[in-house]
């Protein structure tokens, strides 16, 4: 028996095997198959043999299989936020995470910020220029080396250099650089000016510096 399908994945946290197939484009009978033999996990619902997919998973398995991401995000972006103070990251979890234009992950470190890079594959990168690990331009300059990559804005947040050494950060290829503390009607704006998307009305507040 086949199961329904809705054409809403925008914000869907759960998907039958049916909207699964028209997410990656493939047959449901596919999609059944990739269940049972494991390649996509999920669970089944309790009393039938219905299979239901998380949202997360069925990410995974296309970034797996090379399907594009269109239809399951909608209008959303990716934004990875790479900073090691946890107030910061807080601060951008509850900012953009709580935005529906947005899907957002978070890392403190360059080799998570490397991992995150490649599986997440965000469409703007946060990224702080003093990292525990590597600095920050170190990973700017990985990201524009690889042509898959290259697409990605970063925009460096830092309170420890000059405005030479920003000059210098986006002569070497970064898209913006923010001064902490930073504005956060200016790190809006300047997110929404990068992804060329329309400012948010009636937005998260009146501005903060942190």
């Amino acid at each position: 028996m086949a199961e329904s399908a809705s054409t809403d994945f925008g914000r869907k946290k759960i998907f039958t095997t049916g909207e699964a197939a028209q997410v990656c484009k493939v047959s449901q009978q596919t999609i059944i198959r990739c269940f049972d033999s494991g390649r996509l996990t999920g669970f089944r619902v309790p009393g039938s043999k219905f299979r239901r997919i998380p949202r997360e998973e069925l990410i995974r398995f296309m970034n797996t299989n090379d399907i594009p991401l269109d239809l399951i995000e909608g209008g959303t972006r990716r934004i990875l936020c790479v900073d090691d103070d946890p107030q910061i990251i807080e601060l951008f979890e509850d900012l953009l995470g709580g935005d529906s234009r947005f899907i957002v992950e978070t890392c403190g470190t360059g080799y998570d910020a490397g991992l995150l890079t490649a599986s997440f594959k965000p469409h703007l990168m946060l990224l702080d220029y003093k990292l525990p690990d590597i600095n920050g331009n170190e990973v700017c300059k990985r990201i524009r080396s690889t042509d898959e990559l290259s697409n990605i804005k970063v925009v460096f947040i830092s309170g420890v250099i000059d405005r030479e050494e920003a000059d210098q950060l986006i002569g070497a290829g970064a898209d913006a650089f923010l001064k902490k503390p930073f504005d956060i009607d200016e790190l809006m704006s300047t997110i929404e000016s990068k992804l060329n998307i329309d400012a948010q009305t009636g937005g998260n507040g009146s501005a903060r510096n942190i």
